[in-house]
């Protein structure tokens, strides 16, 4: 056998060798990427202990979780996302909003975690009738406002969250901040530039409802997203026209419609809004226990003479027209009340016993005989 003969056959032998070898390494390669893409890359366990806050937008799509959770550094990848929720049926049942998760948790256990109300931030709710500051009532429990409400949502269940915002940030802010930079509509600005300092010059502006608040925000941001979106609500449905429509300002439509909603039963909305009216076309005091109430550290039903006597913003007992400011935040129905007012030429009306049952009249004297019954029923009873 000749030397080049040989020489060729072993350059054969090495390539054979070389490529094998080659597929030896691409199989495990292969076999490597295959397993990575099978789990993503996937994280272990339900994460490291570092909460991270994450909004699931409105509108947001299995696809699009994925890679938002990714650069959160809450999943490994999207691929391991994608994986776990599709082979987790309830998976597209997620719902937008915020929710407390944690750095490096497998996609399956953040998939679960999406899934599990108790991780989810709570929406902020507002009811018709909510004021910013806490009121006491007296022989009853507190009734948390608005600011403690908001404080509650970003601190979490344990209160404690970090970075979370607490009612007096939000006091100081609401009294302070300049109010065009926090949302406050035109026609509203010099009414709550002239209350500068005092939180509740805010009140009326956040309009009821459920709100997503980002707990990782700060108490301007807060307010700002608040009383922003309350404002384009207010001008998307023609405030400034409805209110001129019943010979309001829009800002005294809401203080108006915040009487209706403070010192009106259900049912009775649109004959409050027309004793609001007819007194303010007489023109006579409006004599509204609750804008007595308003200010003071504790309520109840029944006001004294001393409380009526004091010289405040709010108190119609002692001014002449509207309070200054609203006193609650205003529902629609209670706007809407003010603007189709029932007819009647009432001027007075009272609650009669623990039921609710209200009775409207035309004159002084026969409103006495009703308040009597008020009193006769124990409702006007203080419980100081």
């Amino acid at each position: 056998m000749s030397s080049a003969r040989t020489s060729q056959g072993r350059t054969r032998g090495i390539a054979v060798l070389v490529a094998s070898i080659l597929l030896i390494i691409g199989a495990i390669v292969y076999i490597a990427v295959a397993r990575s893409m099978s789990n993503g890359g996937d994280f272990q366990g339900a994460g490291n202990g570092v909460e991270k806050v994450v909004e699931i937008p409105e509108g947001t799509t299995l696809s699009q979780m994925g890679p938002a959770l990714q650069e959160e550094g809450v999943v490994r990848s999207d691929q391991s996302f994608q994986a776990a929720a599709m082979s987790t049926p309830d998976a597209d049942s997620i719902q937008p909003g915020f929710y407390r998760l944690q750095e490096k948790m497998s996609a399956e256990a953040a998939v679960a975690a999406l899934l599990d109300p108790a991780n989810k931030i709570d929406l902020l709710k507002i009811p018709g009738g909510s004021t910013l500051m806490d009121v006491r009532v007296v022989g009853g429990e507190t009734r948390f406002g608005i600011y403690s409400n908001i404080s509650t949502v970003t601190c979490g269940p344990d209160g404690d969250a970090e970075g979370c915002v607490s009612a007096e940030q939000l006091h100081d802010v609401a009294a302070n901040a300049d109010p065009a930079s926090l949302g406050v509509p035109e026609w509203a600005i010099q009414p709550v530039e002239a209350r500068k300092g005092d939180p509740k010059r805010l009140e009326g502006l956040i309009a009821p409802g459920e709100y997503i608040v980002d707990p990782s925000a700060d108490a301007q941001t807060i307010l700002t997203d608040l009383v922003t979106r309350s404002a384009d609500k207010y001008n998307s449905t023609d405030i400034v026209g409805r209110a001129q429509a019943i010979g309001l300002s829009p800002y005294d439509l809401l203080v108006a419609a915040s009487l209706v909603e403070r010192e009106a039963p259900a049912g009775e909305f649109d004959k409050v809004a027309r004793v609001i009216l007819n007194r303010l076309d007489e023109p006579m005091r409006l004599e509204f226990d609750s804008t007595v109430n308003y200010d003071l550290e504790s309520v109840e039903l029944a006001t004294g003479d001393s409380d009526r006597q004091r010289q405040t913003p709010w108190n119609t007992y002692a001014k002449e027209g509207l309070p200054e400011t609203p006193i609650a935040s205003p529902s629609d129905e209670a706007i809407h009340a003010m603007e189709h007012p029932a007819d009647g030429e009432w001027l007075f009306f009272v609650t009669i016993d623990h039921d609710g049952t209200t009775i409207f009249t035309n004159t002084f004297e026969e409103h006495q005989a009703e308040v009597q019954k008020a009193y006769d029923s124990g409702i006007l009873d203080s419980q100081r």
